[in-house]
């Protein structure tokens, strides 16, 4: 019955709560009882303390008191009458303030229940997304208890390890993982990691297989735990060391055709030698001369053996944006480092270039590491620029710095050149690719610093195939991929390799 009462909306609980005050006043006060009927009020005031704020509720506590005392069957006397006016006014507040306190604790408690509801729903809906995210992942995904034992794997480190759907749990990563097995679980002063490493890792049929592992420790209340990504990168470790050979070879072949160059020169003077010689009868009847003949021309031939390109005759056209953009992500660090500007221009609407992308980015590269060191000793204004252009159907691409220039251009573009402390091929190289593609590449006088011009063929949009360029005239050189032509050691002052 008064939980019925203290229920309804605001208005209507102080509609009943005046109501029954009434009623109790005209009851106390049409009763000739010698009992007081204050006790009564007590219900309204119940009733107010859930709809009233505090002060409310101390002017009704205020009314009721003074309609118990006017209709009190006793006197008044304020030596009696004050205490129990007191008694009474405070009889009603608290009664009251205690519905108050519930009533707001009780709307609190609602609040607060509503509020972890929500939250539970948005934690299961969060927990289903992740777990969503990592059974989907195509990287193999684990958690590792400080035992390094398995607590939760994906099925892409299933599939990694070689282990049937849901039996990883509680296996020792150890048996397939060992270098994550040896992470401790955190250093010293509680300190997490958060890293990368490679290692490699063993499936459960015996297979070894090269990972990248990127984990992080953490600690909760059940102990440290360990989280890892780990992909295998076993087919990017083939990739990599198949065209590291395949560089290994281009690069022999380049040297071994610069100096078949060089000593086919030599062999062609010292046959004009050898013809003046032959003139004179005596000499020429010796048979030792003649022998002598026989090696120069023998040695001709063997240096005459020019490696003919072997770019693949599939080559098709390159973008030339690209290949800016991927020089910019290798060079601009060490540009970075050195205070070093460096600066890409290409406008759009570039075509499509002959050549073959690796190869004209290595070119990039030589040039560009070239100016790189030349700006180690320049003071003033540092900066390297890359500016591309289309000119009567080829597309011209100038290197520039603001380096100290050349101190003996005409020197340029021969192999083993003095003043280099490498092998000083690296021009020499580059200019024999860039010939390749069917273009070139030359140096360009200027007031100050230094620029190399290359000339690239503008691709057919046709789209028809390209093939080796053939002029009729000798190429030393062979094309392939050579990270040699970037990575020579650091020439003397004014030498360009």
């Amino acid at each position: 019955m008064l939980s019925y009462f203290l229920q309804g909306s605001r208005r209507t609980l102080l509609i009943r709560a005046g109501v029954m005050i009434a009623i109790i006043a005209l009851v106390d006060w049409r009763v000739e009882t010698n009992v007081s009927l204050g006790v009564l009020y007590l219900f309204p005031m119940l009733i107010v303390g859930g709809c009233l704020s505090r002060w409310q509720i101390a002017i009704v506590a205020a009314l009721c008191t003074v309609l118990g005392e006017m209709f009190d069957p006793f006197p008044f006397i304020p030596p009696e009458g004050l205490p129990r006016v007191i008694l009474t006014f405070a009889a009603y507040f608290g009664t009251s303030l205690f519905v108050f306190e519930s009533a707001r604790n009780r709307l609190l408690a609602g609040v607060h229940l509503a509020e972890m509801e929500h939250e539970v729903v948005r934690r299961r809906e969060a927990e289903e997304e992740l777990k969503v995210l990592v059974e989907s992942s195509p990287a193999a995904i684990f958690t590792l208890d400080a035992e390094g034992k398995v607590l939760l794997a994906n099925q892409a480190a299933h599939r990694l390890l070689g282990y049937a759907p849901e039996t990883l749990h509680g296996v020792p990563i150890g048996r397939s993982i060992p270098a994550l097995a040896n992470v401790p679980s955190a250093g010293p002063g509680n300190q997490f990691f958060r890293t990368e490493m490679e290692c490699q890792g063993t499936r459960l049929d015996g297979e070894v297989f090269q990972a990248n592992i990127w984990f992080s420790t953490y600690r909760t209340q059940s102990g440290p735990r360990l989280a890892a990504v780990v992909a295998d990168t076993s087919d990017d470790l083939r990739d990599r060391e198949e065209s590291s050979l395949q560089q290994m070879l281009t690069g022999s072949k380049i040297v071994a055709g610069a100096i078949c160059h060089e000593i086919r020169n030599i062999c062609g003077a010292i046959a004009v030698i050898y013809a003046n010689l032959s003139r004179e009868q005596p000499l020429a009847r010796s048979e030792d001369f003649l022998a002598l003949g026989t090696l120069i021309d023998g040695l001709g031939k063997m240096a005459s053996l020019e490696l003919r390109n072997t770019l693949n005759e599939d080559t098709r056209g390159v973008d030339l944006h690209s290949v800016l953009d991927e020089l910019r992500i290798v060079i601009e660090p060490s540009c970075r480092e050195a205070g070093i500007t460096l600066r890409c221009q290409a406008p759009a609407g570039l075509p499509l270039v002959w050549a073959d992308r690796h190869l004209l980015l290595q070119v990039f590269l030589n040039l560009t590491k070239n100016s790189l060191r030349a700006l180690h000793t320049a003071s003033s204004q540092r900066e390297i620029s890359i500016d591309a252009s289309i000119v009567a159907g080829l597309v011209q691409v100038r290197c520039r710095d603001t380096g100290p220039g050349l101190s003996a251009p005409e020197r340029l573009f021969r192999p083993f050149q003095p003043g280099a402390e490498a092998s000083g091929l690296g021009l020499y190289v580059s200019r024999a690719l860039v010939r390749a593609f069917k273009g070139d590449l030359r140096y360009e006088p200027q007031a100050q610093g230094c620029c190399f011009l290359i000339e690239l063929t503008a691709a057919s949009d046709s789209g028809d195939e390209w093939r080796p360029y053939s002029n009729g005239e000798s190429a030393p050189l062979a094309a392939g991929r050579s990270h040699a032509l970037s990575r020579e050691p650091e020439p003397a002052a004014g030498v360009r390799t």
